[in-house]
C-alpha cells in the first residue's frame, strides 16, 4: 500500500480554493504615511486596517519606542519568568489595569496567544466552554485545543447561551464572547450575558480586541460601556495592536486568575517576552488613548457620516455603530471584483470571504480611523457605489 502524498493533498486543496474564489494573496506595504500606504508601487488610502485611533505613527509613540530601544535593545531576551520581565513590561501592565479597572494585567505576544493561554490554563476535558457562533477563531481554537466540551450558541443570543450552559450543569463552565465582533462590527449583549453567567455560575470571558480604546468612557471598551466590571466580567482581553497601534495583548482579571495564568499558561511560560521598547511605545499609546477623547469623537462622527452616505447610496450594511462597517456583497467573486474596483480608484478595502465569515456573506470590511477625513469617507462611499454598479453590470476591471 502506498502512502498518500502531502503534495497532492495540498495541490488539491489549493485548486478547490481557487475554484471557489477563495485564494489568499499577501500584499506588501513599502511605506505608510498616515492613512495612506504604498502598495505595489501605488498610493492607496487604507480603509482595512485596525489603527482606529491613529496612534501607530504618533510622534510620542515612536519617540518612546526609539528611546527605549536605544537604552534597552531591540529584543525581549527571554520569557517573563526567566529573565525577560522588564520594568517597562511591569509599568505597562499596571497602566492597563488602572485604565480598564482591573486588579492585574498580564502581557502576551498576541491576542491569539492570550486566548490560547486562557483556554489551556482554565479548561480541561471535564470543562464546558460556551461561545458565540461568530467568535474570533482564536477563541474557538483555544477551546478545541484545551480538549473541553465546546458548545456554540446563535450569534448575540443570551437565551441560546443559557440553554448551552444548562446542557451540562455539573461542569466547570466558561462563557466566552467577543466584545465587538471583528467581521460584523456589532457589540455583544454583555449585560444579558453577564446575568446568564452569574445564574449559571460560569466565568464570563470577554475578548475586547476591537472595543478597547474605541468604546466606553475614556475608551475603556465594551465591558465598561455596558457598565460592567471585574465582578461581572472576571476576565477580559485587550489587544495592543489595534486601537493602541502597537503589538501584543494583555489579559486582565483579579489576582487569583491572573496569578494562575502567570504560573500555568504555556503560551506565557514558554515564549519570549515582548521587546521592552514595544512596551514603552504601547505605554505612551495608552496614555494618549486615555486622554485624547477627540479621537473617539471623530471616529463616531466619521462612522455616522459613512453610514448615512452609504444608506443614501443604497449600499447594504450591517447594524454596526463601531468603526467596523461591513458592506455586504454576498458572492465571493463579487466581493473580489468590488475590492479590485476600489483599488483602481485608490482605496484599499479587503474582501472578506468564507470561512472567515459564514457562507453567502462575503463582504468588504471597511474600517474607519481617526486618521481619515470627511472627504476621505465621502470619496470612499462614491467609489463603493461605483464598484457595486460595475459588479452589477459584470464590467471587468483592468489593471
Amino acid at each position: 500500500m502506498s502512502r498518500a502524498s502531502w503534495r497532492e493533498r495540498i495541490e488539491a486543496a489549493r485548486a478547490e480554493r481557487a475554484a471557489a474564489a477563495r485564494t489568499r494573496v499577501r500584499r506588501t506595504v513599502s511605506h505608510r504615511d498616515g492613512a495612506r500606504c504604498q502598495v505595489d508601487g501605488r498610493s492607496l488610502l487604507n480603509f482595512c486596517g485596525n489603527d482606529y485611533l491613529g496612534l501607530s505613527q504618533h510622534f510620542a509613540v515612536i519617540n518612546a519606542l526609539q528611546d527605549a530601544a536605544a537604552r534597552e535593545g531591540g529584543g525581549g531576551v527571554a520569557s517573563h519568568l526567566v529573565c525577560g520581565h522588564h520594568a517597562l513590561h511591569d509599568a505597562l501592565e499596571r497602566e492597563l489595569a488602572d485604565w480598564l479597572g482591573y486588579p492585574r494585567a498580564l502581557l502576551f505576544g498576541s491576542g491569539f496567544l492570550a486566548n490560547l493561554a486562557v483556554g489551556q490554563a482554565l479548561l480541561d476535558d471535564e470543562s464546558l466552554c460556551v461561545q458565540d457562533r461568530l467568535n474570533h477563531a482564536s477563541l474557538i481554537d483555544a477551546a478545541r485545543l484545551a480538549g473541553c466540551r465546546l458548545r456554540r450558541y446563535p450569534h448575540a443570543d443570551p437565551e441560546g447561551a443559557l440553554r448551552q450552559l444548562r446542557s451540562l450543569p455539573e461542569s466547570v463552565a466558561m462563557l466566552a464572547t467577543d466584545g465587538v465582533f471583528s467581521m460584523d462590527g456589532d457589540v455583544a449583549p454583555l449585560r444579558e450575558l453577564a446575568l446568564v453567567a452569574r445564574v449559571q455560575k460560569a466565568l464570563l470571558y470577554v475578548d475586547d480586541a476591537h472595543g478597547v480604546g474605541v468604546l466606553g468612557a475614556d475608551g475603556r471598551g465594551s465591558v465598561a460601556a455596558a457598565r460592567l466590571g471585574v465582578e461581572e466580567v472576571p476576565l477580559q482581553l485587550a489587544t495592543l495592536g489595534k486601537a493602541l497601534g502597537g503589538y501584543g495583548a494583555a489579559v486582565l482579571g483579579d489576582e487569583a486568575l491572573i496569578g494562575h495564568l502567570a504560573e500555568t499558561a504555556r503560551p506565557y511560560l514558554y515564549t519570549t517576552a515582548l521587546p521592552p521598547a514595544q512596551a514603552a511605545a504601547t505605554l505612551a499609546a495608552v496614555k494618549l488613548a486615555r486622554s485624547e477623547h477627540w479621537r473617539r469623537d471623530k471616529l463616531r462622527e466619521l462612522t455616522g457620516r459613512f453610514r448615512e452616505r452609504a444608506r443614501q447610496a443604497g449600499l447594504k450594511l450591517l447594524d454596526s455603530q463601531t468603526p467596523i462597517q461591513p458592506v455586504l456583497c454576498g458572492d465571493d467573486s463579487r466581493a473580489l471584483a468590488m475590492a479590485q474596483s476600489l483599488e483602481q480608484a485608490g482605496y484599499w478595502v479587503a474582501a472578506i470571504r468564507p470561512p472567515t465569515v459564514p457562507e453567502g456573506s462575503a463582504r468588504l470590511r471597511v474600517t474607519l480611523s481617526a486618521l481619515h477625513g470627511v472627504g476621505d469617507v465621502d470619496g470612499l462611499v462614491a467609489a463603493l457605489a461605483k464598484a457595486r454598479d460595475r459588479a452589477d453590470l459584470g464590467v471587468a476591471v483592468t489593471a
